[in-house]
């Protein structure tokens, strides 16, 4: 499996998903070889049926840059540093996927984002004859729209392709698109660890201490938000929505360039807001414990980039949690209006304020919400049918690896 980013340590929030992949392949009897890029805090250990192979491709560590959720300026464009040291880069992927294929007879090489994992792997996969999977999470299919070289390397990627996955429906389109054969490409929402995320209440002391990190007083409504800080998640959306509204407060979890921009927006509006870092996942699990409220304002940035589907959605249904989210890529996919959460138009402050003075008036509606969405999180948005489904990519690949070509 080849990837650009990782959990850069046990229970590190980069990209967690992918482990959870890697997991749940394992899970059903397989092994996997992980090939991805080195970071300065990169500690991983090989495990049953994981092994890790890091590769370099920086001269200096202060270009340890590339993958990681890193690569991009609040996730609208590359940054100065990843352009200057793409060159790198991808020579040393494609030289740590050759150097895998020349020490194993490998079933399959499965790349995360077509961009930059299987655009940079489909030679040496092509040249050793093996059969290939790529799945899709978003921001390769955004890089790939937005440049006409990135999205011939996309579709010469996907032409190599036995199986292709998509994280929503709305990716899937846009994969066919670009060139992703249709008959290849499936829509595959990603799954969610439903015991991890539903979790027994806290103490009324540990709940008071993570609101007061939260810095909600006992009082208020408590709404939180989890993600990057990056335009496409719609913060500032709902920092706008949470202007005059005294009786609640808004905590957002997580890093990212749109830090200050958000905070003095925030400071503009009097808004009752705070920016509360970046969480390791048990602790995000107890800020969803406390939450009264999460949202999940997703929009399509100023670029033109959109999320697939938002982890912390997956999370906070799992949690059994009120939610309001965007009506916009894959969110619809999982999350049905009025039955599993309550869906608003993308980028609509107004609309966001009307649904989080709804559900603060009505406890009970958001506990039947929350109750239906932690239903459906656990029975069909499973890391075991992702695997499961991956499992049936992995045979298509090799299936049609095996056929004879023209």
């Amino acid at each position: 499996m080849v990837t650009s980013s990782y959990p850069l340590f046990e229970g590190d929030g980069t990209a967690p998903f992918i482990e959870e992949i890697v997991r749940g392949v394992v899970a059903r009897g397989h092994a996997v070889d992980v090939v991805l890029p080195t970071h300065p805090s990169l500690h991983r250990k090989d495990e049953a049926g994981i092994r890790f192979f890091p590769f370099n491709y920086s001269p200096h560590r202060a270009f340890s840059v590339w993958g990681y959720a890193q690569s991009m300026n609040a996730d609208r464009g590359f940054k100065w540093k990843t352009l200057l040291v793409a060159p790198f880069a991808a020579l040393a992927t494609r030289a740590a996927v050759s150097a895998r294929l020349r020490a194993e007879q490998y079933d399959v090489v499965h790349a995360q984002w077509v961009i930059p994992g299987g655009a940079l792997s489909r030679g040496p996969v092509v040249a050793h004859g093996r059969p290939f999977v790529i799945s899709l999470h978003g921001s390769d299919v955004f890089a790939a729209e937005r440049n006409r070289v990135v999205g011939r390397l996309a579709r010469l990627a996907f032409e190599a392709a036995g199986a292709i996955t998509a994280c929503s429906s709305d990716l899937r389109v846009r994969a066919i698109m670009r060139g992703a054969p249709a008959g290849r490409t499936r829509t595959v929402p990603y799954g969610v660890d439903a015991g991890f995320f539903r979790q027994p209440e806290r103490s009324g002391e540990a709940r008071r201490a993570m609101r007061t990190r939260l810095g909600a007083d006992l009082h208020q409504t408590l709404v939180v938000g989890v993600g990057r800080l990056v335009e496409k998640k719609g913060f500032a959306h709902l920092i706008e929505a949470m202007t005059g509204m005294k009786e609640a407060h808004l905590a957002l979890i997580g890093d990212g360039d749109l830090y200050a921009d958000l905070r003095s927006l925030a400071l503009a509006r009097g808004a009752s807001v705070t920016l509360a870092g970046r969480f390791s996942r048990h602790e995000v699990v107890d800020a969803f414990s406390c939450a009264d409220i999460v949202a999940v304002p997703s929009v399509i940035d100023s670029r033109g980039n959109v999320d697939g589907l938002p982890n912390s959605l997956l999370e906070a249904m799992a949690g059994g949690k009120a939610l309001i989210a965007s009506r916009i890529a894959g969110i619809p996919d999982v999350v049905t209006d009025g039955v599993e959460g309550v869906l608003v138009p993308p980028g609509d402050p107004l609309a966001l304020a009307a649904a989080i003075r709804s559900l603060a008036s009505n406890p009970e509606m958001g506990a039947r919400l929350g109750n239906a969405a932690c239903l459906r999180a656990s029975g069909d948005l499973t890391w075991e049918r992702v695997a499961e489904t991956l499992e049936e990519c992995y045979v298509q690949a090799q299936t049609l690896a095996q056929r004879p070509r023209n």
